[in-house]
């Protein structure tokens, strides 16, 4: 394997995706190390650059979606959860977009995406909502 990405398509080399298989599978990096020839200190950067790659890969795909998001709405703390798919809905008419959910549907996408900013059903902090014209809830 070399040190060559797989493809034009992928942020990963062969190798990072072999340490990264190898890791999931249980492996440690000195074990990985012994079976690839190599040292754990070059085992434990393949594993950190292929880790990096993957979460600028997972930010490159979320900015994608919040440009293609026409509907965005700051929501301030303490705004009841029941409330954010009337503001929602006012910003999409506001812009004339049709977003294909019901206010259910709302709710359930943000208290299965951002449970962690809700106690009960209050907003503990300001945020900005989200919503693509393929109805997905973007949270940030």
């Amino acid at each position: 394997m070399t040190g060559r990405p797989l493809s034009r398509s992928s942020f990963l080399t062969e190798r990072q995706v072999q340490v990264l298989k190898m890791r999931i599978a249980g492996c440690s990096q000195e074990e990985i190390a012994r079976q690839l020839g190599t040292t754990r200190a070059n085992v434990a950067i393949l594993e950190k650059r292929a880790r990096q790659n993957i979460e600028r890969a997972r930010t490159t795909v979320q900015i994608w979606k919040e440009i293609q998001a026409p509907v965005a709405v700051v929501l301030p703390a303490g705004t009841d959860l029941f409330e954010i798919p009337a503001r929602i809905f006012q910003e999409a008419d506001a812009r004339g977009v049709r977003i294909p959910l019901t206010s259910v549907d709302l709710v359930v996408q943000l208290r299965e995406k951002a449970p962690h900013l809700f106690h009960k059903r209050v907003l503990e902090r300001s945020t900005e909502v989200r919503v693509t014209l393929q109805g997905e809830v973007l949270v940030n």
